[in-house]
């Protein structure tokens, strides 16, 4: 369909309300490195990524990577091993979570992005994206990267790199 020069005369002859594209454009990019590490016995981690206020209070988890397929639920037992997350927001949760569960993941990077649905409900200013991951047989780290939503034009990515457990995080809010 052709764009109307008048959107308001299109939405009243039509019924349908247009939207700005960069208010349904908005996302937040977040790029996650899981280290390949050389252990005896490795086990993938869980991990978990939520959006903390600036009093440190869980907003909203973005999504957590656990072993969602054993059998009677049993990953979920392991999930207080991300004890900073299961503090803040995971005892409350309902898991799986539809859009939020997912299995574990391998070593490497990981591309993620939230769209504004997504992140609906987030006023805007100023909040920290936490990633915490914990390791069977291994240990638990937690890294915090500061952002701004929404994103304002010319936004630059922010980043942070964990040392043991994680990798470099890095979030990129998009208008």
């Amino acid at each position: 369909m052709r764009a109307m020069k008048h959107p308001t005369l299109f939405a009243a002859f039509t019924g349908v309300a247009t939207l700005p594209a960069a208010a349904s454009a908005a996302e937040l990019a977040v790029s996650i490195e899981i280290p390949r590490l050389t252990v005896a016995e490795y086990h993938r981690p869980y991990v978990a990524l939520w959006i903390e206020g600036p009093d440190e209070t869980a907003v909203k988890t973005l999504a957590v990577w656990y072993d969602t397929k054993l059998a009677k639920k049993e990953g979920n037992t392991w999930l207080k091993d991300m004890r900073t997350w299961w503090r803040k927001a995971g005892r409350s949760m309902t898991l799986p979570a539809d859009g939020v569960s997912g299995p574990t993941k391998a070593p490497g990077k990981h591309q993620l992005v939230f769209t504004a649905q997504q992140m609906a409900g987030l006023a805007p200013g100023q909040y920290t994206l936490a990633v915490e991951a914990a390791r069977e047989v291994g240990g638990r780290e937690v890294v915090r990267v500061p952002f701004g939503w929404p994103a304002k034009a010319g936004a630059r990515p922010a980043s942070a790199a964990g040392t043991t457990e994680l990798g470099a995080i890095s979030v990129t809010p998009k208008p």
